[in-house]
This record gives C-alpha cells, structure tokens and sequence, in this order.
C-alpha cells in the first residue's frame, strides 16, 4: 500500500514544486524597477528625481508606491513603519501595460532647512489582480525597495578609514574596514577607491589588492555610511594563508 500510494504523491509535489518555481521566475521578471538608490538635495533643483518601472510581462501590472522613513541601527538602516510625509510620489498608484515603462516621480517636500541626511524606502509594490467569480490562483506578489537619501545642500561627505582588521570564518580569513562619515551628509564607498595590504606576522606584505569604485559595488554594494556614523564592512576577499594583518586607505572620487 505504501508503494502504490508513494509514487502519484511524489509526483504530485514534484508537479506543484515545479509549478511553484516557474510562477516565481515569471513573476520574477514582471517588472524592472531603476535606479535602486536615489540621492535627493534638500531644496533647489536636485529635490526631485524619477523612478522607472518597466512591465516586462505578458499582463498590465498594478503597481503602488510606498514610504517609510528609515533610522540608523545596527550599522545600518531600518524601517521605522512611518511615512512622516517628507517625500510626494506622483502618480502614487498605476497600471502598467505589457511593455511599457511608468515613470514616477519622487519629490521632497520635507525641512529645507535639513539639519543632517535622512533616508526613506521608496517601495513598488506590485497590487494583487482582481480575479473573476468562482476563479482561484496562487498570487506571488515582489516588492522592490528604492533607497531615497536627502542630504542638506552645500554639504559633502566626508568618509575616512578608523581602523581595518581581520575576520576569521570557516577557516578562512578577510579583511574588514571600519569607516567613519563625520560630515552631516551621507557617502559611499563605492564612490571612491579602496587599497588593502595584508601583511604576516613579520610585517612582510602577502597580499595588495586595489579596488575602484565599480568593483566595489559589485563586491559590498553601494556602501552606505550614514551622516556622523560609523560603520564596518566585512569585504568578501579571500586573504592567503600568513595575511594576519589588513591596512586600508580609501581615496574618495574628486567632488563635482
């Protein structure tokens, strides 16, 4: 009896596994949502900016626009759950048809005056679809977040390395850079380079690497380092046997 029953069942989950995985990887590939992080100006002619929302499936997609203002903790941002009103998303919902790309815009209209960055999620939520009487379907729905920063105006970052050490993990060693921004307005690190000595106990260097600015991105992200914050980043390098000491400089890009 187990036998005869265990077959039509595994092959039942593996149909509804299998179902599963291409409703996501559809769905996956509904919408594109650029750019991912935007840096607004507190007032003046960089306090707007578009997002761009491009359905790339075969439907119309409903999509919304939410915010939440963010806090630093931990090292990082954190949704607070508040919408304290400082950014106006224009249109705030729209149906997207197959193909075409909505354009929204991101406005702050919160204190000229900011005192220090404040940054905000800008979510795109894609809106369940209304499904005919007496129909049923799963409905997997993708948020995609938007990072929206607001510096005071006139004010730069000013990013810095603290201090750099070594990580041990699996039996593995990689460098980490605590970096500090005492400046009121936010930075990152991927927009500068960051140059990395490893050296054994002797002194003697093992290891150099150099890392530009789009490598940095692609390797640790954007690298936020908020207003007056400190923060460490565990690069994901790989350091070779003997490296038990890192150096660090980070050289930031030219001001524009």
């Amino acid at each position: 009896m187990r036998r005869v029953l265990g077959a039509p069942v595994a092959r039942l989950l593996v149909f509804g596994l299998a179902l599963m995985v291409v409703l996501a990887a559809s769905i996956a590939w509904a919408m594109t949502v650029q750019p991912v992080v935007v840096d607004l100006a507190a007032s003046g002619r960089g306090s707007s900016s578009v997002i761009t929302v491009e359905n790339t499936f075969a439907n119309p997609l409903p999509v919304e626009l939410r915010v939440e203002d963010l806090a630093w903790a931990d090292g990082g941002v954190k949704g607070t759950g508040v919408d304290a009103g400082d950014l106006l998303v224009f249109p705030p919902q729209s149906l997207i048809q197959p193909g075409q790309t909505q354009s929204f815009r991101v406005q702050y209209v919160g204190d000229p005056a900011l005192a220090r960055s404040k940054h905000y999620y800008v979510t795109v939520a894609q809106l369940p679809v209304q499904l005919p009487e007496g129909e049923s379907a799963i409905q997997i729905l993708y948020n995609f977040q938007v990072l929206v920063s607001v510096a005071p105006a006139g004010a730069r970052p000013d990013i810095r390395v603290v201090s750099s050490d070594v990580v041990s993990e699996d039996g593995k060693s990689f460098p980490a850079v605590t970096f500090s921004n005492s400046s009121v307005a936010h930075g990152y690190v991927s927009k500068g380079r960051l140059r990395l000595i490893a050296r054994d106990t002797a002194g003697r260097e093992v290891w150099r690497r150099t890392i530009p600015g789009p490598e940095l991105q692609q390797t640790i992200g954007f690298g936020l380092i908020g207003a007056e914050q400190t923060r460490r980043i565990v690069m994901p390098l790989e350091l070779p046997e003997g490296g038990v000491r890192v150096e660090a400089q980070f050289t930031p890009e030219p001001q524009r």
